[in-house]
């Protein structure tokens, strides 16, 4: 099966990727079939040469059978080459545990007792004053 894929290059700590259509059985920075465009995440999010696509190969692939990965799927819907994607949800098994559950929740309402009697005093302070003079 064919992906399009990204594969590293750049120093240590200085990312750069090609985008390549690659068979899914190769490595990662092995050997590629076509390059079809670049990523540098160095760049403002803004900036133009952040990521280039060659969007007639590229759709010349996706006609071809081949499936983006899930980041570079997200690059192609940037670029009104293929659908918009949704990012997944975090896995269940980060979420934290019954027991840390219950201690969370525990101490958000500790501190909104503790916000609503520092409120209340300060509300009832003027109404008292009020009537005495």
């Amino acid at each position: 099966m064919l992906t399009l894929r990204m594969t590293r290059h750049g120093a240590k700590k200085r990312p750069f990727y090609h985008i390549v259509v690659a068979d899914s059985r190769s490595p990662r920075d092995g050997r590629f079939i076509e390059k079809v465009g670049t990523y540098n995440p160095m760049l403002p999010k803004d900036d133009a040469k952040r990521v280039t696509l060659i969007a007639e190969r590229i759709t010349h692939w996706l006609k071809n059978g081949a499936q983006p990965s899930d980041r570079v799927a997200r690059f192609l819907a940037d670029a009104k080459l293929g659908p918009k994607v949704e990012w997944r949800d975090a896995p269940k098994k980060s979420a934290p545990k019954a027991k840390a559950q219950e201690r969370m929740k525990a101490a958000e309402d500790a501190a909104k007792a503790a916000a609503e009697a520092a409120a209340a005093p300060a509300e009832e302070a003027p109404a008292e004053e009020a009537p005495a003079a």
